[in-house]
């Protein structure tokens, strides 16, 4: 199983940008998926969590309006759009593999993201 994320980098506040994980190795199409991330000093946060089609992206309430989760199982990528980003975003960025109710079975690399003018 590999998840290679990307799509981080330096942003200033205000910004946009959108985090790719492409996914091989297993069954994409069938696999729940999370992003989480770490900002410095900081412990490990679930940003978000998509079902197998993509028909129940959920993102968590401290992100609900500015982040959203999608998939594209032809491409067998995930996303995270996020937008309105502040310095408080500046952290770095997973994809996982959720192995069943919340288990996390494969985390991918990180990507940095950093928000700062």
């Amino acid at each position: 199983v590999q998840l290679q994320a990307s799509g981080g980098g330096l942003v200033q506040p205000g910004g946009s940008l959108r985090l790719s994980c492409l996914a091989s190795g297993f069954t994409f199409s069938d696999s729940w998926m999370f992003w989480f991330r770490q900002a410095p000093g900081k412990g490990l946060e679930r940003v978000s969590r998509i079902s197998p089609g993509g028909t129940l992206p959920n993102v968590a309430a401290s992100w609900k309006g500015r982040f959203t989760v999608s998939r594209d199982n032809a491409k067998n990528t995930l996303y995270l759009q996020m937008n309105n980003l502040t310095s408080e975003d500046t952290a770095v960025y997973y994809c996982a593999k959720d192995g069943g109710t919340y288990y996390v079975d494969y985390w991918g690399n990180g990507t940095l993201v950093t928000v700062s003018s």
